[in-house]
């Protein structure tokens, strides 16, 4: 019996590519109706996790069961804590500074020029990002300590995620801080805890896909893609430029690693 339902899985691929398109297009349809594309950032977490529910249900019967359903609950617990904290902290705002830059650009309608440029782009990243989701679900051989490992590394990786939202979220809920960097807590050793923590997450989930080596070659991409978005793409440097010209940040990002935790210089 092969190691992996590679027939299963193929037509999994367009399941879960259906399944992120259809997030990406109710989200789109929700925020044209309340003029705010700023909530297609809680679609992201909404979209890992649809994907992975789909893909557990698809692949009933063709992988691991204990797999199966370890990577389908770390995958929602990952998307739906990611998605309710987006939503939390966007909750009476207007339109988001990036996407209004963004749209400004629109040659035509700005709604279809957030379609093309936002919507279907994040869709094919949940899709891309989503193959060791995917993948995990249709390898046949037992858990190893891999598996296992992988599992260790998203919980070190949600902690940092998780506890770097909250710790930011409570220093901006007081006036005191208004003005202020935050460098405390988790924040004292990374400037980007929550990014941190994005990318063990992914690496972690990556792991738990590895027991085949097929499956570990063909979902590779998942994380270097994170990674790259994270560290070099959309993340950290998007941010960096926008708290640049903040008073305490160049003295902030002087004494505190810019990705990887360690104690701080100084």
């Amino acid at each position: 019996m092969n190691a992996v339902a590679w027939d299963a899985f193929a037509d999994n691929l367009l399941w879960a590519a259906l399944t992120a398109l259809a997030v990406m297009l109710v989200t789109f349809a929700v925020a044209v109706r309340r003029r705010l594309h700023r909530i297609v950032d809680v679609a992201w977490g909404l979209g890992f996790t649809a994907v992975a529910l789909v893909s557990c249900a698809a692949s009933a019967g063709e992988g691991d069961t204990g797999r199966r359903v370890l990577v389908t609950v770390l995958t929602s617990v990952w998307g739906l804590r990611l998605a309710a904290h987006i939503a939390r902290r966007g909750r009476g705002h207007g339109e988001d500074p990036r996407y209004e830059a963004l749209l400004a650009k629109a040659p035509g309608s700005r709604d279809l020029y957030a379609l093309r440029m936002v919507y279907l782009l994040q869709g094919a990243l949940v899709w891309l990002v989503s193959l060791p989701v995917q993948a995990a679900q249709y390898v046949r051989t037992e858990m190893s300590g891999l598996a296992w490992a992988g599992t260790a590394l998203w919980a070190v990786g949600l902690f940092f995620e998780a506890v770097g939202d909250a710790q930011l979220a409570r220093f901006k809920a007081d006036p005191a801080h208004r003005g202020r960097i935050m460098d405390q807590g988790l924040w004292r050793y990374t400037r980007h805890p929550n990014y941190f923590g994005d990318f063990c997450v992914w690496w972690g989930l990556y792991l738990i896909a590895c027991d085949s080596a097929a499956t570990a070659a063909l979902s590779l991409v998942s994380p270097v893609v994170m990674s790259f978005l994270l560290i070099r793409g959309s993340g950290k440097p998007m941010l960096e430029r926008h708290l640049a010209g903040r008073p305490g940040y160049a003295r902030y990002a002087a004494r505190t690693s810019g990705f990887f935790p360690r104690p701080p210089r100084g």
